[in-house]
């Protein structure tokens, strides 16, 4: 664990202070492991912060001190490499009155699939129960959205970033087993084709939407028939 650095978040009279953010998978987080933060936290007089993305950021820290910091939290880097898989955002849909599917197992299982994955470009996905899609998921790269009648629809290529964009619904009235073949076979045909620095967004721009969404189709219905084979 001593490995992994941090990032550099402010210089004030010469003296550098950084912050890191372990991963936390959706945002979930067990009592021991929220009261393990805050201890180590409290030891190198860091500062949390709850971020956007349903982690936990310690800032306020020594450069010196974050091989010890990382070694005494045993947690993994929410980020490694800056154009890959950031994070898997997650709605509290099994908790949720509001939900129309409990969605937490699939996005744990994408979580644990693609978190980390190398891409031409940072990448976010949320996967939500109801079309309330809480985490923002239509300003996401990727989004999974349960509808009204408990059948999934795909989002792609929104961003609330720099340069802002709607997301366009992909592929309606999916299973959760069409739902994450489709996430899978997105991210691979962005992989394949996309340019170093891409956004999803301006990729799909760049080729069209009908495009994409022929491609990606075609995609599903091959491997789909290679499975019942």
């Amino acid at each position: 664990m001593g490995n992994f650095g941090g990032n550099l978040q402010k210089i004030k009279n010469g003296k550098k202070t950084y912050g890191i953010t372990p991963h936390i998978p959706g945002g979930f987080v067990t009592p021991n492991t929220l009261i393990k933060i805050a201890e180590v936290a409290k030891k190198y007089k860091g500062v949390l912060k709850i971020t956007s993305g349903q982690r936990i950021l310690i800032t306020n820290l020594k450069e010196e001190d974050l091989p010890s910091i990382w070694n005494e939290l045993g947690m993994e880097p929410a980020v490694k490499t800056q154009n890959s898989i950031k994070n898997v955002e997650i709605c509290p849909a099994n908790f949720c009155k509001r939900s129309k599917y409990p969605t937490i197992g699939l996005g744990m299982k994408i979580s644990n699939d693609f978190h980390g994955m190398e891409l031409p470009c940072r990448t976010k996905i949320a996967v939500v129960g109801c079309r309330n899609a809480c985490t923002s998921a239509y300003s996401k790269d990727i989004g999974l959205i349960v509808d009204m009648d408990g059948k999934f629809f795909i989002t792609v290529g929104g961003s609330a970033g720099f340069n802002p964009r709607n997301a366009d619904i992909l592929v309606k009235n999916l299973s959760e087993n069409e739902a994450y073949l489709l996430v899978k076979i997105v991210l691979e045909y962005y992989n394949e084709n996309a340019q170093m620095g891409e956004k999803l967004g301006h990729f799909i721009d760049r080729i069209t939407i009908d495009k994409f969404r022929n491609d990606i189709i075609k995609e599903k219905n091959s491997k789909e028939e290679k499975n019942d084979n």
